[in-house]
């Protein structure tokens, strides 16, 4: 499960933040995981939730998006929403499209909990 690798890659991320910005806790983590990321979201809403007791997301509300996917025609040139990789352009039956978006995960907003500042994340 390579969720739960993700999932403190991105603990990491919001480690360094707080140590960086002074934040002690996290009351909503906002994340983006496009459609063809390849990421299985309840998988890593779990592995987030394992995770995170003595942390700074401890607690927190995790949201999550997910954009659909995009790719474009290279014989054609449309632009189109797609469900998976390997698909046939619906417009003239070109393929392999080329994905244009719904790729990444990424970590959209943090919301920290206390604005004072009062102890960093460990």
């Amino acid at each position: 499960m390579h969720e739960l690798s993700l999932a403190a890659g991105i603990l990491d991320l919001v480690e360094d933040a707080g140590r960086r910005e002074g934040f002690a806790r996290v009351a909503v983590l906002r994340l983006e995981v496009g459609r063809l990321a390849g990421v299985e979201v309840s998988a890593l809403r779990f592995a987030l939730q394992a995770i995170a007791p003595g942390t700074c997301l401890a607690g927190a509300r995790v949201e999550i998006d997910e954009p659909a996917a995009r790719a474009a025609c290279p014989d054609c040139g449309a632009d189109v929403e797609v469900t998976g990789h390997g698909q046939a352009c619906p417009a003239c039956g070109g393929a392999p499209l080329r994905p244009t978006g719904g790729t990444a995960l990424r970590v959209v907003d943090l919301l920290v909990e206390d604005e004072r500042r009062s102890e960093a994340c460990a």
